[in-house]
C-alpha cells in the first residue's frame, strides 16, 4: 500500500474512532497531501459529509490548475455525489481502496476521462466488511437504503 493510501486508510480509521462510517479521502498534489478527510456524516448530522466531500473541504479554496494536477485517494469507491466532485474540479485520477463493498459511478468517471487506479487493498477491504457486520443500520442509512 502506498503512502497516500495509507494515509487516506489512517482517516478512515479516525472516522470509525469518533463513532462514524470507516471512510478516509486524501487529495494529493505534487507529491504532497494537502486535504484529508472522513466520513462526518454521523458526527457531524450531516447529510453531505463524505470522507471526500470533508478532504476537499480541508484542502480549502484551491486554483482549477491545482485541481488539474490533484490525485484523490480514497479508500472505498467514491459514490455518485463524491465522483460528481471530482469531475466539477476536473481532478484526474482517483485512486480506489476498495470497489467490492460499493462501486461508484467508475465507468462513468472513465467516460469522462478521469483515470481510476483499483487497489482492493485487503486492509481496506476488510474494515468496510467487519463496520457493515457490526453496524448494517448506520451502513444502511449511509447508503440510502
Amino acid at each position: 500500500m502506498d503512502e497516500f493510501l495509507r494515509a487516506a486508510l489512517e482517516e478512515a480509521r479516525l472516522g470509525l474512532a469518533e463513532g462514524g462510517i470507516p471512510i478516509g479521502a486524501v487529495l494529493v498534489i505534487g507529491g504532497r497531501i494537502v486535504g484529508r478527510g472522513h466520513n462526518r456524516r454521523v458526527q457531524r448530522g450531516s447529510s453531505i459529509l463524505h470522507a471526500e466531500m470533508d478532504c476537499l473541504e480541508d484542502a480549502g479554496r484551491l486554483q482549477a490548475r491545482d485541481y488539474q494536477h490533484a490525485t484523490l485517494y480514497s479508500t472505498l469507491s467514491p459514490c455518485d455525489m463524491c465522483s460528481g466532485a471530482a469531475l466539477l474540479y476536473k481532478i484526474p485520477r482517483i485512486v480506489i481502496g476498495e470497489n467490492r463493498t460499493l462501486q461508484g459511478p467508475e465507468a462513468y468517471l472513465r467516460q469522462r476521462g478521469v483515470e481510476l487506479a483499483v487497489v482492493n487493498d485487503e486492509a481496506c477491504i476488510r474494515l468496510m466488511r467487519d463496520f457493515i457486520a457490526s453496524r448494517p443500520e448506520l451502513w444502511n442509512e449511509d447508503i440510502g437504503v
